[in-house]
């Protein structure tokens, strides 16, 4: 079994390719429930986010992965596979490790350094665990991914001021409306990156936080939260007429703000300026209000087309260190845990030798002293351990070194151990997720 991910980003896809990969609603459940039948897949975690689709996956066999892990993808987002095929990555072993080391850092996302990556590999590791399709291995894995983002949002100040798409997207437009400070702003949607943006404009100082939602229990909770107001689905259009900026991000499958929707609105401004910014995969506004007079919109392509580092970049050189040294010890610990099983399966070999050699010396002396019997047999098994200390110490050092496999191998064939007692050791949870 080996690790693997397969997955599509702004880097490698432009936004529309994205917006049709998209998975919406519950699609990476679904997805999720469909690798308990997948024939190369034993486990899985989804990370889809608005400037990623990911399946990160414990694989048996790489081709047969990652052609799985594609049709799953292409199926449960409704998209085509030969029109993603293009677009797509492939990280295998070590190269996904710090894949995603990198991406729960901040390094892989449109605004470097951006925090609320982690949250969303948070999520997408509870959703795995929560259908099961997560195990020991990528269990492991994403917990790791955790601290590492963790450690480089502490120890470097590669998300500091908050950086993040609301924020750069309010910086690229807000002037167009004279900033936030003393503004009405709507935000459309009520989800993690809307709860986000609501603190953002309140931080910012908006003077009005209007939050439209479908659902109108998020939505008052939201808006509660930064003494906002909440606003039924079908008083968007008016709070159109109103407002300084919309920041919308629903998640939602399509356009949730026409262009006929904002054409009329803006007839009814009577030229007042309104800044746009759609952080929604797939868009929530229509491209083409960019085109209606007193509009500043931006959206996720257009913040891709520009990079955002040059602030951070030396806190970007410390998390690329942090990535570095964080693989290399995660590299090592897998290459150990590989040994494991070996080990415990020539410890209990032995352990069922002394128990063997010890049930026929009470035969030949029945009438042992008991006191006697029990010295023999701890000295007998102290022998034992004392003899097979240092080359299993040893063969766990060596296994984190270059070619260390070949000493496991080596300890199996000269203590001639059974294959099938080190495979059942190794994969004491088998059958909890995947086939």
């Amino acid at each position: 079994m080996s690790l693997l991910v397969v997955g599509m980003s702004h880097r490698t896809a432009p936004v529309e390719v994205l917006e049709r990969a998209a998975l919406t609603g519950d699609a990476a459940t679904k997805l999720l429930d469909d690798v308990h039948a997948a024939h190369h897949l034993a486990e899985a975690v989804v990370l889809a986010t608005c400037n990623r689709v990911e399946l990160y996956a414990d694989a048996a066999t790489f081709h047969g992965g990652v052609e799985e892990a594609g049709e799953l993808i292409a199926r449960h987002a409704g998209a085509d596979l030969d029109a993603m095929t293009p677009h797509l990555y492939v990280h295998y072993e070590d190269r996904a490790v710090a894949h995603l080391f990198g991406v729960s850092s901040g390094l892989d996302s449109i605004v470097v350094g951006e925090s609320q990556v982690l949250g969303q590999v948070r999520d997408a590791l509870r959703l795995a665990q929560t259908s099961g399709s997560a195990g020991r291995v990528l269990n492991e894995l994403f917990q790791t991914a955790l601290r590492v983002g963790k450690r480089a949002q502490t120890e470097t100040g590669v998300d500091r001021a908050g950086r993040s798409l609301v924020t750069v997207g309010l910086e690229t437009v807000g002037l167009h409306v004279g900033g936030v400070a003393g503004r009405r702003a709507v935000v459309v949607g009520a989800g993690s990156m809307a709860a986000l943006a609501t603190a953002t404009l309140r931080r910012l100082g908006a003077e009005d936080i209007a939050v439209v939602n479908r659902t109108s229990e998020r939505a008052v909770r939201l808006a509660e939260a930064v003494g906002g107001r909440a606003v039924p689905t079908a008083e968007l259009p008016d709070e159109l007429t109103r407002a300084d900026l919309v920041v919308s991000c629903t998640g939602a499958a399509g356009v949730v703000i026409p262009y006929e929707v904002m054409e009329a609105a803006v007839r009814t401004r009577a030229g007042r300026p309104l800044a746009i910014v759609d952080l929604a995969l797939p868009h929530d506004v229509d491209p083409g209000v960019r085109e209606l007079p007193g509009i500043a919109h931006v959206d996720l392509a257009s913040l891709a087309e520009h990079p955002h580092v040059d602030d951070v970049a030396d806190d970007v050189e410390a998390v690329r260190g942090i990535v570095a040294e964080e693989l290399s010890l995660f590299a090592g610990s897998r290459l150990q845990a590989r040994v494991a099983p070996t080990v415990v399966a020539l410890r209990s070999m032995a352990e069922d030798l002394v128990s063997a050699e010890l049930t026929r010396l009470r035969a030949r002396l029945p009438d042992i002293d008991e006191r006697v019997d029990t010295e023999v047999a701890a000295t007998v098994r102290r022998v034992v351990d004392k003899l097979l200390h240092s080359p299993t110490v040893r063969v766990k050092e060596l296994a984190a070194e270059p070619g260390g496999a070949e000493y496991e191998r080596a300890l199996r064939e000269l203590f001639a151990l059974d294959l099938r007692t080190v495979e059942a050791v190794a994969r004491p949870d088998e059958g909890e997720v995947g086939r």
